[in-house]
């Protein structure tokens, strides 16, 4: 992805200069390494975050860099690469702690985009997160099934494979009106799993759902 194709967050502590910067920063990651565009990235934390226990950092920070954790070269300082990525993990574990609304860092596309189009790179992040750590997606409660559905609806159904409930659940569901309504469902979905993995104390409530968020124009 093109540092100029700039995700929209509209209320993440992350100016558009530093996101540009952590895209240049994976870009510059040297082939034959892999790494994840800023969108997969976020989609990828958020998976890694529902992850109970918590899953150390070791387990997952070289995913960032490379799909198959390939070390990186040597001589290359990936300090600031770091230090963002944790910087985003700990805003969004901030956000799915409190059950508050997060900005899902997604593509801003010409207006002929499908929504599922619109969160394809992000649902893709998640999905790469579920394919090294399975424990969530190996659960098959109706209220982790449904919320996944919401995910992985965006996906092709032939990479579904051996998940009959979820394709069950997928088919049930109406298809996003448009991107707002897309995106609004990747944080409805991912405080629904986390009510599942990470439960708030009984006394705690949920922060009301925000309005849907404006696209860019």
């Amino acid at each position: 992805m093109s540092a100029a194709r700039r995700p929209a967050p509209s209320s993440s502590s992350f100016s558009d200069t530093e996101i540009d910067e952590l895209q240049s920063w994976l870009d510059a990651v040297p082939p034959p390494l892999e790494p994840l565009d800023v969108s997969a990235l976020d989609g990828f934390l958020v998976g890694v975050l529902l992850q109970q226990p918590a899953l150390r950092e070791d387990a997952w920070l070289p995913l960032v860099t490379d799909v198959d954790a390939r070390p990186l070269p040597r001589g290359l300082d990936a300090s600031r690469l770091h230090a963002l990525v944790r910087k985003r993990r700990a805003e969004l574990d901030a956000a799915i702690s409190a059950r508050r609304w997060f900005d899902p860092w997604v593509f801003e596309l010409d207006p002929d985009a499908s929504p599922s189009d619109v969160v394809l790179g992000w649902v893709a992040g998640f999905a790469t997160a579920m394919e090294h750590f399975p424990a969530l997606t190996d659960r098959d409660e109706p209220a982790v099934v449904e919320a996944l559905a919401l995910l992985y609806r965006h996906l092709d159904p032939d990479d579904l494979e051996d998940a009959d409930a979820l394709l069950q659940a997928i088919e049930s569901l109406e298809p996003p009106a448009d991107a707002d309504e897309a995106v609004e469902d990747l944080v409805q979905a991912t405080l629904l799993l986390a009510d599942v993995t990470r439960p708030l104390p009984r006394a705690a409530h949920r922060a009301p759902p925000r309005p849907r968020p404006r696209r860019p124009r």
